[in-house]
């Protein structure tokens, strides 16, 4: 059950940043004066995705905590790498981000990271 929590943080953590990525394109450009910003950012807070977004946040804490419980921290926190591995896949799927070849380098290097940190 403890991995299911590790793999439960990471979900909730990526579910999280594509949302934020998501709602933030579309509000558009952050304002230049503080009123703007302000403003700006007032109602990203009150955007029900953005609401639920930082609620996945606070329940991918949860879930580490519950993990934390039964793992070693170097032994899970190596896991936590393949949010970069989703993001990445994600925001190629989503926002047309490019994929080039110093990222996909940089995956397969995490990649043999959380297989070599997992060990033991």
């Amino acid at each position: 059950m403890s991995y299911a929590y590790v793999f439960l943080t990471i979900f909730l953590t990526v579910f999280g940043q594509v949302v934020i990525k998501w709602k933030v394109l579309e509000a558009g450009a952050f304002p230049l004066d503080t009123q703007g910003k302000l403003l700006f950012l007032g109602k990203l807070l009150i955007d029900p995705w953005i609401v639920l977004a930082l609620a996945a946040a606070f329940g991918a804490a949860v879930s580490w905590m519950a993990a934390m419980t039964r793992l070693e921290l170097s032994h899970a926190y190596p896991f936590m790498s393949l949010a970069f591995i989703l993001v990445l896949v994600f925001s190629a799927l989503f926002f047309n981000e490019p994929v080039t070849a110093p990222k996909i380098v940089g995956l397969v290097l995490i990649s043999a990271g959380i297989i070599v940190g997992s060990q033991g």
